[in-house]
């Protein structure tokens, strides 16, 4: 395939742990794909470099393609720039092929399974002296990585190509699509060793690195997806055991840059303001295009355009959160001045990321939340759930809500009702963190959800074309990005 071979041929670009931290990356190029690997330093770099790709494309693409199209979020409107509509025909169902948010997701993904590849490969073949729990830790990392990017695109696009060793140009390009039944087998395998691997690396874990409970907590995600109810069960129990993660007291402190959390937080994407690589720039995305620096904390920064005003909280979202819920508050906060009508009033935004904490300018340093010990209750409690155990289900989902400040008994509630409010409480919960577009398909809901909601959101923008929001079966797979089809003769999806 063009896009992910290309990159064997370039120099890999590395990034280094500083003395004290994982998280304090730093770009390094003295390490390539012709080098011999001879130290333990060196695997280290090669897997630090695997996390760089997924940095990259969640900081981008990703809420782009995995939270715009769910009944969560939209976009402040601003007819007349062009600049808005890449992103915008991907929240009214109107994208095609030629999509760049779909293409760059695509070359980073592949870029990230390459270097998870090298990682593995070189693994293999290592004969250096490890200290203990390294080497673990490190092929550990390969594998879950591998297939979390493998998870993000089936989960996308369906089949795509199953690539598990470095390859050629001329190989590459002969590789076409595997089913999503392969795809999902081999992210079971990577993710059951990765598991065994890290569980042996415990004693060498760090802040912010792929861990024991990360792979066993992903694992479930993937059973939940495949309806796999009781190896669903099976995974979690040990992390709902494990000493190491718990709910937060506080809720809103899930969201702090300045001191960040990795007892709650299971899994993040690492962010650090020391550099523009390093740093994303989630605020100025996400404020209100006309709000100039009142809600970014930096005047000097320009944000009205098309590069802001994304993640708008919706109607559907907002009214979603029940009275009481403390949870609302740290998702969602308004902005009162001029909306793009010139009418002044409260306008909405995403408030899980903040301004930047010491960067003079757009350089923020939030993580982003993969997976958390909240995602890992509710799942579990969705397994019992849907194998008829909703008694034993009901307190799982109420240390999410009591949290949240919902302390009201949940009486009353047959397998029906409960499924039903696990759904709503997903919605909550992770608003703005990348699940609820993959939590209506996986449940089965998207259609008639988003359907609903298409209804009202034309109702609040008139001007839109009749295409807009027609969601149609075949729009629940992603198109095939347009140069996979036409230099690789990748099949598309159906309906593109």
């Amino acid at each position: 395939m063009k896009i992910f071979y290309r990159y064997l041929l370039l120099v890999l670009p590395v990034f280094a742990a500083c003395s004290h931290s994982f998280l304090e990356l730093y770009p390094e190029t003295t390490l390539n794909e012709g080098n011999f690997y001879s130290s333990e330093e060196e695997y280290i770099l090669l897997a630090n470099g695997c996390y760089v790709p997924m940095r990259n494309y969640e900081k981008i693409n990703h809420w782009v393609i995995a939270e715009i199209p769910s009944d969560n979020a939209s976009y402040q409107d601003k007819r007349d720039d062009g600049g808005t509509w890449p992103r915008r025909v991907i929240d009214q169902f109107l994208a095609s092929s030629s999509n760049d948010n779909y293409s760059n997701f695509w070359n980073q993904s592949y870029q990230g399974i390459r270097r998870c590849n090298k990682l593995i490969e070189e693994l293999d073949k290592s004969t250096v002296t490890w200290g203990e729990g390294i080497r673990e830790r490190t092929t550990g990392e390969g594998h879950f990585l591998r297939a979390l990017y493998y998870f993000n695109l089936v989960r996308q696009f369906g089949g795509v190509p199953l690539v598990l060793t470095p390859v050629n140009s001329q190989d590459a390009i002969q590789i076409k699509r595997s089913s999503e039944d392969a795809i999902y087998e081999q992210i079971i395998a990577d993710l059951t060793t990765a598991a065994d691997y890290l569980a042996r690396a415990e004693g060498v874990a760090e802040n912010g690195r792929a861990s024991h409970a990360a792979a066993l907590s992903l694992l479930g995600k993937v059973y939940l997806t495949l309806h796999r109810y009781d190896k669903v069960l099976n995974t979690l129990e040990p992390v709902l055991s494990s000493p190491r993660h718990g709910l937060l007291d506080n809720y809103a402190a899930l969201f702090n840059p300045a001191a960040k959390d990795y007892r709650e937080t299971i899994f993040a994407v690492q962010y650090a303001d020391a550099s523009v690589e390093l740093a994303n720039r989630f605020i100025f995305l996400f404020a209100p295009w006309s709000s100039g620096g009142a809600v970014t904390q930096r005047p000097n920064i320009n944000i009205n355009g098309s590069g802001s005003g994304w993640n708008q909280p919706t109607r559907d979202l907002i009214d979603a959160f029940e009275e009481g819920d403390l949870r609302k508050e740290a998702s969602i906060a308004y902005w009162h001045g001029k909306d793009s009508d010139g009418e002044i009033r409260d306008i909405p935004y995403c408030n899980k990321y903040k301004p930047p904490v010491s960067a003079p300018d757009d350089r923020c340093s939030d993580n982003l939340p993969v997976l958390r010990y909240s995602d890992v209750l509710l799942m579990y409690a969705e397994a019992l759930n849907e194998l008829g155990r909703t008694s034993e289900a009901i307190p799982y989902v109420f240390q999410v809500r009591e949290r949240a400040g919902l302390r009201q008994p949940l009486d009353g509630y047959d397998q029906t009702r409960l499924q039903a409010l696990i759904a709503k409480e997903r919605q909550v919960e992770f608003c703005f963190e990348n699940q609820r577009w993959y939590d209506l398909k996986r449940t089965g809901k998207a259609l008639e959800v988003l359907a609903g909601h298409g209804v009202r959101e034309k109702a609040l923008r008139p001007w839109l074309n009749d295409q807009a929001f027609d969601m149609q079966p075949y729009k629940l797979l992603a198109p095939i990005p347009v140069e996979q089809i036409v230099l690789n003769k990748i099949e598309q999806n159906e309906g593109y």
